[in-house]
C-alpha cells in the first residue's frame, strides 16, 4: 500500500514533518474536544494558582486526535518542560529512572502508548508518581541493596489508544482522565482553514466542507488530504481547493464519500460478493484482499464498524445493510441494518 494515499489514522513519515508546524500552542487554539479542553482549564489553572504541579493526566483514545498535542499544550500552558517518550522505549527500570532523574521541578514527562511500558518500569513508575521518588537496585541475589533517589515533582501525561490494556494500579494513579472523540464535520472543518492558513493553501468554504466529511473524524487524516487535494489543485486547477477540486483529487486517491479507500472498498466487496456478507473470520477476509490480518483488523474494521457497514459476531464479520447498499448491490433478508448515522 505504499503507493497509496493512506487513511490510517497512524502518522505517516510526511505527516511527523508538517505536524510540527501545524501543532497548537495553546488550549484556546485548540480545535474540537469542547469538554476535555473546559476540564483541563480547570485543572491547569487550579495547579497555577496554588504553585503546584497539576495531577498526572492520562489522554485515551484513538490515533491522531490529538493526544501528543495536548500533552505539548499542557507543558505550554504551564510554563514547563516536557520530556516526551514512548511505552516500546521504557524495557527496563533504569531507562525510566534515568529519564526521571534528569527531570526539573515542574517539568511534564509524556509517555505515548504508556499501556506498552515494560512491567519492571511500570512498577517503578507506580513510586515516582505517588512520591517522587524511585528505588535503585545495587547488585543482584542477597547482596543486592536498595537505594532510594529523591526526584523533582512533576507531572506524567500518558497517552493510550487501547485504555483497556493498562493496568488496574497504573490507571488509578492518574488524578485525571479524558477520552478524546472523533470529531465533528464541522470542527475537521476548522482544523482544515487552520492548516491552510499556516500552509499557505487557497482553502474555499466549500472545498474543506468536502474533505471534512471524507476524513473519518480524524484530524490527522483532514491534514493528509488536505496536503493531497493541494497538490492536485495546484497541477491540475488553478491552485484553488474548491468542492469540485477536492471531489475529483480525492476520486484519484480512490477515497470515496463516506472516507472509504481502495482496501476498505475491497473488504467490503470481499465479504459481500465473496462470502454473501458473511459471518466469516478475519484471516480468511485478509486472505480474500491479500492483506495481513493485523492489518484489516486494526486500519479498515475500526471505521467500518463505526460506518456502521460492518459488524463484528461470535462467528465472525457481517456485512450490514448499508454495505450492500454502498456497492450497489441488495442485501439478503435479515441482514443488520447499520448505516453512516453511526459515523459520529
Amino acid at each position: 500500500m505504499s503507493d497509496e494515499l493512506s487513511l490510517s489514522p497512524e502518522p505517516e513519515p510526511d505527516d511527523l514533518l508538517v505536524e510540527a508546524s501545524l501543532r497548537p500552542k495553546t488550549l484556546a487554539e485548540f480545535v474540537g474536544q469542547p469538554r476535555v479542553r473546559e476540564q483541563l482549564e480547570l485543572v491547569l489553572e487550579g495547579a497555577r494558582r496554588r504553585g503546584t504541579p497539576p495531577d498526572h493526566v492520562l489522554l485515551s483514545g484513538p490515533p491522531g486526535l490529538g493526544k501528543t498535542s495536548l500533552s505539548m499544550i499542557i507543558a505550554a500552558e504551564l510554563g514547563a518542560q516536557i520530556r516526551l517518550t514512548s511505552g516500546p522505549a521504557l524495557e527496563r527500570p533504569g531507562d525510566l529512572a534515568a529519564m526521571l532523574s534528569n527531570l526539573s521541578p515542574g517539568d511534564v514527562l509524556f509517555i505515548d502508548e504508556i499501556h506498552r511500558i515494560a512491567r519492571p518500569a511500570e512498577e517503578m513508575l507506580y513510586l515516582a508518581m505517588e512520591d517522587f521518588r524511585v528505588d535503585i537496585v545495587v547488585g543482584k541475589g542477597p547482596g543486592a541493596t536498595s537505594i532510594p533517589l529523591d526526584i523533582a515533582p512533576f507531572t506524567l501525561v500518558g497517552a493510550t489508544t487501547r485504555a483497556g490494556a493498562l493496568t488496574g494500579p497504573l490507571r488509578d494513579r492518574f488524578g485525571f482522565t479524558a477520552h478524546m472523540e472523533f470529531y465533528e464535520p464541522e470542527d475537521l472543518e476548522k482544523v482544515l482553514r487552520r492548516a491552510a492558513k499556516i500552509l499557505g493553501i487557497d482553502l474555499r468554504p466549500d472545498g474543506a466542507a468536502e474533505i471534512a466529511a471524507r476524513s473519518r473524524g480524524t484530524p490527522r487524516i483532514a491534514n493528509r488530504l488536505l496536503r493531497r487535494v493541494r497538490d492536485y489543485a495546484e497541477v491540475r486547477a488553478d491552485g484553488a481547493v474548491t468542492r469540485s477540486v477536492a471531489r475529483a483529487a480525492l476520486a484519484v486517491y480512490d477515497v470515496d464519500e463516506l472516507g472509504l479507500d481502495r482496501l476498505d472498498r475491497a473488504v467490503l466487496s470481499a465479504l459481500v460478493r465473496s462470502f454473501n456478507g458473511g459471518p466469516v473470520g478475519i484471516s480468511t477476509l485478509a486472505v480474500a484482499v491479500g492483506e495481513e490480518p493485523s492489518t484489516v483488523e486494526e486500519v479498515c474494521e475500526p471505521y467500518l464498524v463505526r460506518a456502521g457497514m460492518l459488524a463484528r459476531t461470535p462467528r465472525g464479520r457481517v456485512a450490514t445493510a448499508a454495505a450492500w447498499a454502498h456497492l450497489g448491490a441488495t442485501p439478503p433478508p435479515g441482514s443488520p441494518a447499520g448505516g453512516p448515522a453511526a459515523l459520529f
